[in-house]
């Protein structure tokens, strides 16, 4: 069994009973996004685009600051993920392999060891979140 460290990224794979074409207009139109990720409305899918929104984690808001950094249409969105306060970027990324009529998604959490290592930041809350918003949110809407 591997030992996971904090200097591990967050890794979440789901196969989606939907096409890429269909999964990329998921993760990429902030119309669909907001049905189930989050409400971004300043969110454009081109590289220097920036956005912000509020994230919640027992009770507390967060303003995640956010810079998109790479689009490969139909295959890959990356975008930095910061908080209001702190100057410490981590990196999320999407992305796509086309199955068929399915599609699996790979996100990627990088850099969460930076963040403080307390309650608010702790890499369990970032997984399990992570976890529902791929595995549960994601699937849920796209399958549907």
């Amino acid at each position: 069994m591997e030992i996971q460290t904090s200097a591990d990224p967050i890794v979440k794979v789901v196969v989606l009973n939907a096409p890429v074409d269909q999964v990329w207009k998921a993760i990429t139109d902030k119309n669909e996004m907001k049905n189930w990720y989050f409400d971004l409305p300043e969110f454009e899918p081109k590289v220097g685009a920036k956005f912000q929104f509020y994230g919640e984690n027992e009770g507390r808001r967060f303003l995640h600051l956010c810079e998109v950094k790479e689009v490969v249409e139909y295959e890959k969105i990356s975008y930095t993920w910061m908080y209001e306060g702190q100057n410490i970027e981590t990196l999320v990324s999407f992305e796509l392999f086309p199955e068929g009529a399915q599609t699996r998604v790979k996100l990627t959490h990088t850099g969460l060891e930076k963040l403080p290592q307390d309650r608010d930041f702790a890499k369990s809350n970032f997984d399990k979140g992570w976890t529902e918003i791929i595995q549960k949110s994601l699937k849920e809407y796209a399958e549907k």
